[in-house]
């Protein structure tokens, strides 16, 4: 998975697309959706040069199995898929889409836990919340050479700096006034020598 922005725009509120389609993203995250807005969405953001990665487990009306991820995948047809659910992962990548573990830093046994599923999914990603916690994601990516986005709690233009130093490929983020945000020359070099 290539990002070429250090900010995703995570959406909650329909009422933001108009904003996120102004910005030069590559991609656009969709949360708290709502199964049947959700193709007219998709077909919108593509229409808009837009790459969607839906988190499939915030949408509402849609059940977290197999047979609601083939629907997502043959039917919706986003770009990817984030999930903290290994059967809904190991099905979109069966469909060929991008995969994003998500996953919190609750302790170290919910670490641990998420650890052995990283192996058993082998993502294209893995999204940590929450993201300010800049020592663990270079403690995720040096163990698991997985690229990482860091996202949840992230407020200001210091803590996006923060993550993207410690190894993030980018953050999501709801919040609008970071999602002009663009990474300093050091910022960019630093990631390609880091991840790519």
């Amino acid at each position: 998975m290539n990002i070429n922005s250090s900010v995703l725009p995570a959406i909650r509120d329909l009422k933001d697309l108009d904003t996120a389609i102004k910005h030069d993203y590559e991609y656009v995250v969709l949360l708290n959706t709502y199964i049947g807005q959700l193709k007219s969405i998709v077909k919108m953001l593509h229409s808009n040069q837009k790459k969607v990665l839906i988190h499939a487990d915030l949408v509402q009306g849609l059940r977290n199995d197999e047979y609601a991820t083939q629907f997502l995948c043959k039917d919706i047809r986003p770009d990817g898929v984030i999930s903290t659910r290994k059967n809904v992962l190991l099905t979109a990548k069966k469909h060929k889409l991008i995969t994003i573990q998500r996953f919190f830093l609750l302790d170290s046994i919910a670490l641990e836990s998420s650890y052995q599923t990283l192996k058993s999914i082998e993502p294209d990603s893995v999204e940590v919340l929450p993201g300010v916690i800049p020592h663990m994601i270079t403690e995720i990516y040096e163990k698991t050479k997985i690229p990482v986005i860091a996202g949840g709690l992230i407020r200001t233009k210091k803590e996006v700096k923060a993550a993207l130093e410690a190894g993030a490929m980018a953050i999501t983020t709801s919040k609008k006034e970071l999602w002009s945000y663009q990474d300093d020359l050091h910022l960019t070099e630093f990631r390609k020598n880091k991840i790519v």
